[in-house]
């Protein structure tokens, strides 16, 4: 079925406000609730979004799932793990309701975007009261009202590609924020489930992105953190001439102190998008740039659109502009067909590149992609061997591009209290790499200079600076 871009119109925006504010006098309402979220960042700002329109209906945050009155699981289908992990956690909620009847439990997300899915609820999850795809995220109102007054379940899923803008939020943190710039996918990566979850690459218009952003910074954020799927195809659709560039130049001169992005698709990033970031005043010199695999042939089959050359060439060109960046990736093991001279390519790379930090992945297929139909699927014991040696390098690679920092100014935001000590805080630094310095409560989410004296582990350590 053929998907259909939809701008929430502001008349329907101002109906669900209608209809939160006639759940939150029903007497017989959920008092309080508790999000569970699985997957990305792009997940976890929507679950800021249920949040917030679920104080809008007058209920509040319980700290444990089974304490609350309405329990909802946000999800992911990216990797089968993340799936089975949230049908099971939903399913162990099942028995907890057997002690609080009243509970009620809700599933909504990419999963249930997923084709299928919503029968499969409907048929083996009967104990489910809720469930919604993320087509329908900003109708939660109406959907909680009917779910109340009606008593019957309610399952919703639509094949539309919303944005819609105005939704209360309720931010996990004062002092940095998750701001979507845009929504779904375009490049159909033979492996991935997202275009067909997430829909269609649709661009928020950048007058709302940076009245969000100075709303924002009026209300003491000091650093956001933008998201897309594919931030570098920013604009497609929209009139003029607006990139990502522009809009990331327009942001710089709104004074934010600090701005983050993900994701990044190698093939759309642009000279134009690395000047940008070169002479930006609060655009943080650090970048995340998947690249999967470093061999030729399965990135075609992957149909990622590069080569291991033109990776490499947006490598050199990023260090060149912005010494010392801060670099990270993804990458994938054991895809089909994946041979040991394949994986040793994606080795070399990384010894090549020296990432400051890799997120790593055995290849996981997912129904409805390409890649789940590819012969030569790679046996679950050699795909654990190729990640561990992949893992064991990396780590120790790491350990290395950390000691270029030793001796260097930095500022942290912080985020909390240190793990370690009481005595101290640690945060993320200007690279996007963690740092620990003495200090107390009274320092999160401040922004505070040190200079870097040592590393242990995956952490720098810093001396904090007056």
């Amino acid at each position: 079925m053929e998907r259909t871009e939809v701008l929430v119109s502001a008349e329907e925006m101002e109906r669900q406000r209608v209809f939160a504010e006639q759940v939150h006098v029903l007497p017989h309402r959920p008092k309080s609730y508790h999000v569970v979220t699985y997957g990305c960042q792009m997940n976890a700002h929507d679950s800021e979004k249920i949040a917030g329109m679920l104080e809008a209906m007058g209920m509040v945050s319980a700290p444990r799932r089974e304490d609350a009155d309405f329990v909802i699981f946000n999800t992911c289908c990216v990797r089968e793990n993340a799936e089975r992990r949230a049908l099971g956690n939903v399913t162990w909620l099942k028995e907890v309701r057997k002690e609080k009847p009243e509970m009620l439990i809700g599933v909504c997300g990419c999963m249930i975007q997923e084709p299928g899915m919503a029968e499969k609820i409907l048929k083996q999850y009967k104990f489910i009261d809720l469930a919604f795809g993320t087509a329908n995220l900003h109708k939660l109102p109406e959907m909680m009202y009917d779910l109340l007054n009606g008593g019957e379940r309610i399952v919703q899923v639509e094949d539309k590609d919303v944005i819609s803008e105005g939704l209360p939020i309720r931010r996990l943190r004062h002092d940095a924020a998750y701001v979507t710039i845009m929504y779904g996918c375009d490049n159909f990566c033979s492996y991935c489930i997202v275009p067909y979850v997430r829909g269609r690459e649709r661009s928020r218009d950048p007058e709302q992105i940076l009245r969000e952003a100075e709303g924002l910074l009026e209300s003491g954020v000091k650093e956001i953190m933008l998201l897309g799927q594919n931030v570098n195809s920013y604009g497609k659709g929209l009139p003029g001439d607006i990139t990502f560039a522009k809009l990331l130049k327009r942001l710089d001169d709104s004074g934010i102190p600090r701005i983050r992005f993900m994701t990044s698709h190698p093939k759309d990033l642009s000279d134009e998008l690395i000047d940008v970031m070169a002479g930006g005043k609060h655009i943080l010199p650090q970048f995340h740039l998947p690249v999967q695999s470093g061999n030729d042939e399965i990135l075609r089959k992957m149909n990622r659109h590069y080569t291991r050359e033109q990776y490499l060439d947006r490598v050199r060109r990023l260090r060149e502009a912005i010494p010392g960046i801060g670099l990270s990736t993804d990458i994938i093991v054991g895809f089909p067909g994946e041979t040991e001279e394949q994986f040793a390519d994606t080795m070399s790379l990384i010894d090549e590149v020296q990432y400051d930090s890799a997120f790593t992945f055995i290849y996981s297929p997912r129904t409805g992609t390409k890649a789940a139909g590819m012969p030569g699927m790679i046996p679950d014991e050699e795909a654990t061997n190729r990640i561990k040696r992949l893992i064991d390098l990396q780590e120790g690679l790491q350990q290395e591009t950390m000691k270029r920092f030793i001796g260097m100014e930095e500022e942290i935001l912080v985020e909390g209290l240190s793990r370690r000590s009481k005595l101290a805080v640690s945060g993320k630094g200007k690279h996007g790499i963690s740092i620990t310095v003495s200090g107390n409560a009274e320092d999160i989410g401040t922004i505070l200079r040190c200079r870097v004296n040592g590393l242990k582990n995956n952490t720098l350590i810093g001396e904090r600076e007056t």
